[in-house]
């Protein structure tokens, strides 16, 4: 065995490894903010804000399909490697890698399509449109990089991902810092673009060796298409409806803000607590997928003891990371919300607390649609996400009605008790998943 794919078959190192690219993608999304702040006037930060929550919309869209194929390849590899007792299901074909990435290629033209007509039509109003668009753009890469890490998740390829993003992150990082130091928005921009695209090119280069696919199996979009409306049709409708609300109900917020003030503080506090759920479910994320090699088999093995160990350690251990960040809100919240902001809005230990019980809640609901989204339980999760759709487009018009004057402090209590009782309907999940 080599020592990669020795320290693949460690959760240990790979939770380690997965967690140093999560503090790297964490640095580059605050980095976003902390130049940009700093770069645009305030009007056109607000713009890009709601530019942001589209390319986060954009990056959802794929509908799961990429939980599906991570679902179905893993199952696959697992029974050709003979690492279960799970028969494979016989239906995986590699024509489905072509006919997912046809997708992802068109879910990005049309995007962009719908952001030229939104910069064109004033819908979304800057002076600075090329640099809008440039930043989406890389925004988007975001997709083929999330089907090539879990291709490669599903064939044992982990270690291999995380050290080319570690690499792509470090270079992309150092570019947006030198936007503070005088490099041109745009060209800093366009090489972040070039940098991703070598990067994700020889990631799906390595899983098209490692599936020994050949130029036919990309391009058989008629046979791929047909296979995948003949098997796995059902699978995409919940997947793509639970991935439809999981957008809203996480982006909607920005929208629905807006509407409801044209004070900047509402959306710039949602947006720190957007910041810290992203960086709370990354790690909770990180650790988990360090987790599902084994878990995976597990559950394929119908080994129930070994499946209930692996998900109270999960537990246990996403759980510590929101103790963790919780201790660093309290401590030092206020002072990274003037720092990321540049000081032009100011945080309270009121909002601190109501965004320590969303979080808490959060941490409950991430490992639940992680583990339960690689096991293909894709109806379970749509069931579980309307309420969250439900609290999330209501949070903030019951807060203008019910308390105007205090209406940031309202909209985020409202938005936590959503998060709350969702975690408790997933808790409920799971205990159903590791009865069965």
């Amino acid at each position: 065995m080599s020592r990669l794919a020795r320290l693949e078959g460690s959760a240990r190192f790979l939770a380690l490894v997965k967690l140093a690219n999560v503090g790297l993608v964490l640095i580059w999304g605050f980095a976003v903010t902390f130049v940009f702040v700093r770069i645009l006037p305030m009007a056109e930060f607000q713009a890009f804000l709601l530019l942001v929550a589209f390319g986060n919309f954009t990056i959802s869209a794929e509908f799961g399909l990429t939980s599906i194929i991570y679902a179905r390849l893993r199952r696959h590899w697992l029974a050709r490697a003979g690492g279960t007792d799970a028969p494979d299901d016989g239906g995986f074909r590699l024509e489905e890698m072509g006919i997912l990435f046809l997708f992802l290629g068109l879910l990005i033209a049309a995007a962009t399509l719908i952001l030229l007509v939104g910069l064109a039509s004033g819908w979304l109003t800057t002076r600075l449109p090329l640099l809008f668009l440039l930043f989406f753009l890389s925004a988007c890469l975001n997709l083929p990089a999330l089907l090539a890490k879990r291709a490669l998740a599903a064939v044992d390829g982990n270690f291999l991902w995380e050290g080319l993003d570690c690499a792509r992150r470090v270079v992309t990082i150092g570019l947006l810092l030198a936007m503070l130091a005088g490099l041109d928005p745009r060209l800093s921009l366009a090489l972040q673009l070039a940098v991703s695209i070598a990067v994700i090119g020889y990631a799906i280069a390595h899983v098209h060796r490692r599936l020994g696919m050949t130029r036919r199996h990309w391009l058989a979009f008629r046979a791929g298409g047909g296979h995948v409306r003949a098997h796995y049709l059902r699978d995409i409708g919940a997947s793509a409806a639970f991935t439809v609300s999981d957008i809203i109900a996480y982006n909607a917020p920005y929208f629905t803000i807006a509407a409801a003030t044209g004070d900047a503080r509402p959306m710039l506090l949602f947006d720190f607590f957007f910041k810290m759920s992203r960086a709370l479910s990354m790690l909770v994320r990180a650790m988990v997928e360090a987790a599902l090699p084994r878990i995976t088999r597990a559950y394929h093995a119908g080994d129930t003891a070994r499946l209930r160990q692996l998900m109270g350690r999960a537990l246990g251990a996403a759980l510590l990371f929101a103790l963790g960040l919780s201790a660093m809100l309290l401590t030092a919240g206020g002072w990274l919300f003037a720092i990321l902001f540049d000081g032009r809005a100011a945080i309270d230990r009121a909002d601190i607390a109501i965004m320590i019980l969303a979080l808490a809640a959060l941490t409950l609901l991430s490992v639940s649609v992680y583990v339960q989204t690689a096991l293909g339980r894709f109806g379970e999760l749509l069931l579980r996400s309307l309420p969250f759709l439900a609290g999330s487009l209501a949070s903030a018009p019951l807060a203008l009605l019910l308390w105007p004057d205090r209406f940031d402090l309202a909209f985020l209590g409202l938005y936590a008790l959503t998060l709350l009782g969702v975690a408790i309907l997933h808790l409920l999940s799971l205990r159903k998943l590791l009865r069965a």
